[in-house]
């Protein structure tokens, strides 16, 4: 096929694979289109010239390799100060070990589908192959707006349910922090006073900690979110004494090192980095094992919500920027849930004697009063032994007078 002005397909002597010619910005652009069939040149041919109509055309997309990607996204965390490069740099290990040597218009749905059927083969978590994903799907968004690519191409995805639940009552805690090192103690107390994510406790500098005010301070670009945040400890008077404390011990140190330590918590003058074995070891001899240090905040945002705080009040506190995210971390616990039953039990009992008080000095009213304000207090017990069953042969008791009824 040769049209004047749009292109032609053509094999070369002696081949049997169809070749398209076509002219973009009056040069001479030649690709092979793999096959034998004529049909599936004609086709190529009809694509570029059409993506050349649009303006979607690449010529150099061909050329641009895995590697070119991987740049991109390397060029693109640098010029933006994100500090999750190690993180993506460890989705690239595993993405190179796949796509390192193709091209990027190689890498196409269906095997990026095969990628993640292995990798989710060899033992890798859901949300780490969404991750990988998350960065090759990022190279392609960047070569594309850099005019590199024709397309970012519509890679699947994967669903992942991690939320975790895990949070501690005032009890557990305390035994955990018995086993825990003296110099982790206060790290774990504070924690869970403030909501405070981990790397914002252990990198707290003494400068922003102000006595007079009674206030601890996160600088701008020093949190998660790069958003300031100040907790007035001022007010919670376990949190104050701890800091007070903790300020004690500092200067006693320092007084006997004659060094000067910038930060709050540390251990022999060095920053803490990772705790985790002494965590995990704590966790196991209290009788709580496989709990984060992370679900210290996840209980410092339930006991806001237990406390009453107003939830913009709470999220400024602990640092979270969303609602959706926050909601997640505000857990409902069993005990939780019997109080709140406990408190309908009672409005319940308070509206029959209301009831029975508005007709005071009724003879009969108080005889009907009396028989139903006992069958609400039985019935706020049977609910309440549904609720929390913590005594099996209460619960069977209870059940079985409800079979009764």
């Amino acid at each position: 096929m040769k049209t004047r002005g749009m292109g032609s397909v053509y094999r070369q002597k002696g081949r049997r694979i169809w070749w398209v010619k076509f002219y973009y910005r009056g040069k001479a652009i030649r690709e092979s289109c793999g096959s034998t069939v004529r049909k599936v040149a004609v086709a190529l041919l009809k694509r570029r010239l059409a993506e050349m109509g649009s303006g979607r055309f690449h010529p150099d997309a061909e050329r641009v390799m895995f590697e070119d990607l991987a740049k991109m996204l390397e060029a693109d965390y640098l010029r933006n100060g994100r500090r999750s490069w190690d993180r993506a740099a460890n989705s690239l290990t595993h993405l190179r070990q796949a796509f390192g040597l193709s091209r990027a218009v190689d890498i196409t749905p269906d095997r990026v589908d095969g990628y993640i059927a292995s990798r989710m083969e060899s033992g890798a978590k859901p949300a780490t192959v969404r991750l990988e994903l998350a960065a090759l799907g990022r190279m392609f968004t960047l070569a594309y707006r850099a005019g590199r690519i024709a397309s970012r191409p519509p890679f699947s995805s994967i669903t992942v349910d991690n939320a975790r639940t895990g949070f501690f009552e005032e009890e557990d805690l305390r035994r955990v922090v018995a086993f825990l090192p003296a110099h982790l103690r206060p790290v774990a107390l504070f924690a869970y006073l403030t909501g405070w994510r981990k790397s914002e406790v252990v990198g707290l500098r003494w400068k922003d900690v102000d006595f007079a005010a009674g206030t601890a301070r996160l600088e701008v670009g020093t949190t998660k979110n790069r958003e300031g945040r100040v907790f007035p400890f001022w007010a919670l008077p376990e949190l104050a004494a701890l800091m007070r404390e903790q300020r004690e011990r500092h200067q006693a140190f320092e007084k006997a090192t004659g060094r000067v330590i910038p930060w709050v918590f540390h251990h022999g003058g060095r920053t803490l980095c990772d705790f985790h074995t002494a965590w995990r070891s704590a966790c196991r001899k209290a009788g709580v094992p496989g709990r984060l240090f992370h679900d210290l905040r996840r209980s410092a945002v339930r006991n806001l919500e237990r406390g009453g705080v107003s939830r913009s009040v709470a999220m400024k506190l602990t640092g979270h920027k969303t609602e959706t995210v926050y909601r997640r971390y505000a857990i409902v616990s069993e005990r939780d849930l019997g109080e709140g039953v406990q408190k309908l039990a009672a409005m319940r009992m308070g509206s029959v004697r209301a009831a029975s008080g508005a007709v005071a000095g009724s003879a009969s009213a108080e005889r009907i009063a009396q028989p139903l304000e006992r069958s609400m207090v039985r019935e706020a017990r049977l609910e309440l032994a549904w609720v929390s069953p913590l005594d099996p042969k209460s619960s069977a008791s209870a059940n079985s007078a409800t079979l009764a009824r």
